[in-house]
């Protein structure tokens, strides 16, 4: 098998690199690693063989993630639901409808977060070598400290490239070190992506934490990981653990990259666990994960009586225009309005948190004030609408916002690590009617 085509999918004003191989009756889609290349990956026998195999019982899909290898190259830190909107455009530019997604290693993150948001396009989910954070925090003490991780990546950067660190990734992995094997890695490590690339991706997972997504995954899901794997195999198996019906499968031996080693047993643990889920007749989704927007006018009802009936109509009337043009611009679905509040929900709570500001600046030049708050969570779905107790938090957190605020709650703050949005901590508030204590977060900047 010749190496397919290289294509190119837009993602917003960003182009990606894909390729289509196989004609198997389902859909695979595969999110690389921290690096990728996909003119490279076929000089190298192992990647291309594991590729061939995986496209010998599907329709596979390969991509570079932005920044990395063929695919654009882009500015700042590219946050993880940018990341996630081009595992959807790859699948639009090949049509696909829905796919098995394959999250590995550093990848991981991104398809869980697109199969929660997304279940009706993802027919099943493997996450393999992967965590749902790569540094240490509260409750989750299988990585190293943020400090730790950072430097690890730093003192990387400084020799990337080099046939030093090439010698030392290919020893890593159990692979031969002959001088024409450490300079060909070498070259890949320099072609997939810069040295200040890399310290921005490191910084990005820094960041990084989708543990709140995983009780929202509906989608039948394999976990799998290798015993000698350097990414801790419990804090895998605990991940596994916090998705309904989840598997996990443990799997003897290393290294850490799927196609060296016992490759062949990555691939049937896959195949095995994706033919009869994806062959399946596709069944009805009833949630989904998204972040919810609350709005509500400061003042509305002192102003109402200092304009009069007819002015503030006209005043109300420019408001909701206005708010219905920022939640066009930025992909929101407005599900209810009632009075001179609006409640509407987004696919990626980015969006959400910029579309929120755009609203509050644009009805500043009314000479109004908004104030807005945002959750991320499982909503219910019901008849184009959504309920359930993650709308419940997004009304209580908007609840707890003063003016001008643009208020959200711990998973939003989590979820948009990488996308520039800066916060100031509120500290612990009581949600009526929620139980526990909620930290909540003030936008600063969204830039």
């Amino acid at each position: 098998m010749d190496a397919p085509e290289i294509r190119y999918a837009r993602s917003g004003d960003v182009s990606i690199a894909y390729q289509v191989l196989g004609d198997g009756p389902f859909d695979l889609v595969w999110t690389p690693g921290a690096l990728s290349h996909l003119d490279l990956a076929w000089e190298d026998e192992s990647r291309a063989r594991f590729a061939r195999a995986l496209a010998a019982f599907s329709r596979l899909i390969l991509f570079d993630k932005r920044g990395t290898g063929l695919s654009d190259r882009v500015a700042g830190i590219p946050d993880l639901e940018a990341r996630m909107d081009d595992i959807r455009a790859v699948m639009d530019a090949a049509e696909s409808e829905a796919a098995v997604v394959c999250g590995v290693s550093e990848g991981g993150p991104m398809a869980v977060l697109f199969a929660a948001t997304y279940p009706e396009r993802t027919r099943a989910l493997v996450n393999y070598g992967s965590l749902p954070r790569f540094v240490r925090g509260p409750n989750f003490p299988w990585r190293q400290p943020k400090h730790e991780y950072l430097a690890e990546w730093e003192a990387e950067a400084h020799v990337w490239g080099t046939e030093e660190a090439a010698r030392a990734w290919l020893e890593s992995q159990g692979l031969e070190t002959t001088p024409e094997a450490v300079r060909d890695r070498a070259r890949r490590d320099r072609l997939s992506i810069s040295p200040g690339g890399l310290t921005q991706l490191a910084r990005m997972n820094a960041e990084i934490d989708v543990r709140a997504v995983l009780p929202t995954i509906s989608v039948p899901t394999l976990v799998l990981h290798r015993r000698e794997d350097p990414v801790p195999i419990d804090g895998a198996h605990w991940m596994a653990e916090q998705i309904p019906g989840a598997r996990f499968l443990e799997l003897p031996g290393g290294p850490h990259m799927p196609y060296y080693g016992d490759w062949q047993a990555v691939v049937d643990a896959i195949r095995d666990f994706a033919e009869p889920v994806s062959l399946q007749a596709a069944r009805p989704y009833d949630s989904v994960l998204a972040t919810v927007l609350f709005t509500d006018l400061v003042g509305s009802t002192a102003k109402a009586v200092e304009l009069g009936d007819r002015r503030w109509r006209e005043l109300l009337e420019q408001h909701h225009a206005r708010t219905r043009t920022e939640l066009r611009r930025f992909r929101g679905i407005e599900l209810d309005t009632a009075g001179d509040g609006f409640f509407a929900r987004f696919d990626g709570p980015a969006r959400a948190i910029r579309c929120a500001c755009a609203i509050r600046d644009a009805i500043n030049e009314l000479g109004l004030e908004v104030r807005v708050g945002l959750h991320t969570g499982e909503c219910e779905i019901m008849d184009g609408k959504v309920a359930g107790i993650a709308v419940s938090i997004g009304a209580r957190v908007a609840a707890h916002a003063a003016a001008g605020d643009v208020l959200v709650s711990q998973t939003v703050k989590d979820l948009v690590a990488g996308s520039g949005i800066e916060f100031y901590e509120r500290g612990p508030a009581q949600l009526k009617g929620i139980p526990g204590d909620w930290n909540l977060y003030a936008v600063t900047s969204a830039t």
